[in-house]
Formats: structure tokens, C-alpha cells, sequence
């Protein structure tokens, strides 16, 4: 059981590590699209390759980042229903639920999808519409995010299997500190350096002071 957590361990790491890189996608995607719509305006110049960039972004954000949300237990449930229900029965519905119809959707998904990306790499595709991009990358996304997510699906099993062993902590379980906490704190704490570090610069300039 606890090499199985370990590899959960390492499978949440690499999660949380795709997650807050795929953040950054959509900083680029309002990049692209601030930067079309200047330039459509002031130039008279437009591509279908930004508003497809745009559409890819989107795409890989929402495929590469469908872990990180299982990772952070955000997909939807069903509360009203859960809520009633103890503790080793929800996480025995969990295991049901990822055993018998999440990771099947994964497998299923990444088989069926793999022909299109071959063929796409093939044949080189290209998007129909004029100046449009390559579409293989966005073909890739599909098998890639399904295989990321049937990774994180892994791991949740993993985990909640350990819970009911004794091994493993609730996975359900909230931290006893939010990240919007921990970043509060961070903000804290450098605003509390840069005055200490800007009154130590007043006081040495007042002390240089004639």
C-alpha cells in the first residue's frame, strides 16, 4: 500500500506542477487577443492563426488541466446527496466511479482518438480557414489530457483506498491552510521586508546626515 501511495504522491506532484504551468495559457490567450484586436483596428491586419491560437490555449487548458481539478476534488458533485451519506460511503462511491466509469472513459477516449492524431501527423493538416495553424497539436490534446487525467484517476483510487486500509489520510479532507491563505501570507511577508528594508535605508540616510 505505501508504494501505491508513494506513486500517488509523485503522480500529484507532476498534477500540481502541469496545473499551475497551463495558468499561463491564458495570460498568452488575452495576450493574442488584445494584441489582434489592436492591430485589427489600427492596421486594418488580421490572421485566423491568432483566433486559432487562441481556440488551441483554451483547448490545452481545459484538456491538460482536467487533472489538476480532480487533484483539488473542484468537478462537480452532487452535495445534496453526498452530504447525507458517512464518510467511507463516498469514498466508496468515488472508487466506484473512477474504477467503473472514469477510467474506462479515459482508456476509451485516448484508443479512439489516437487514428486522428496519426492521421493529422501524416498528412500534415492544416486548418481550412486561410492563415489557419497545423491541427495535429490540437488532435494531441485529446489523448494527452485523457492519459493525464486517467494518471490523477489513478491516484485518487489509490488514495482512497489507503483511507480505507488506515494507511492514507481522508482524501476529502480540506487543508488547514488554503493556497488563497498561503499567498495571502507570502504578500504579507514581503510587504513586511520591503518596509523593514526601506527603514533601515531611511535611517541610514539619516545617520549619513551631516
Amino acid at each position: 500500500m505505501q508504494a501505491l501511495l508513494t506513486f500517488s504522491r509523485g503522480v500529484d506532484w507532476l498534477t500540481e506542477r502541469i496545473g499551475r504551468s497551463v495558468y499561463w495559457l491564458l495570460l498568452a490567450a488575452v495576450i493574442i487577443s488584445t494584441v489582434n484586436a489592436i492591430v485589427r483596428k489600427a492596421f486594418n491586419l488580421s490572421s485566423n492563426a491568432y483566433l486559432e491560437a487562441q481556440w488551441y490555449m483554451f483547448a490545452a487548458m481545459f484538456m491538460l488541466g482536467a487533472g489538476y481539478v480532480f487533484l483539488h476534488d473542484q468537478h462537480v458533485r452532487i452535495d445534496v446527496i453526498a452530504g447525507k451519506l458517512s464518510r467511507r460511503v463516498q469514498v466508496w462511491i468515488d472508487i466506484v466511479g473512477i474504477v467503473f466509469f472514469l477510467l474506462p472513459l479515459c482508456a476509451f477516449v485516448v484508443w479512439t482518438s489516437l487514428p486522428s492524431v496519426m492521421t493529422a501527423w501524416n498528412t500534415q493538416e492544416v486548418s481550412a480557414n486561410p492563415g489557419g495553424l497545423i491541427r495535429w497539436p490540437l488532435y494531441a490534446l485529446v489523448p494527452i489530457g485523457f492519459s493525464l487525467l486517467a494518471l490523477q484517476s489513478l491516484s485518487e483510487l489509490f488514495k482512497r483506498i489507503g483511507f480505507l486500509t488506515g494507511a492514507g489520510p481522508d482524501p476529502h479532507a480540506k487543508p488547514e491552510v488554503t493556497d488563497e491563505e498561503l499567498l495571502l501570507e507570502e504578500l504579507k511577508h514581503e510587504a513586511e521586508e520591503r518596509e523593514a528594508k526601506e527603514a533601515a535605508a531611511a535611517a541610514n540616510a539619516a545617520g549619513a546626515k551631516p
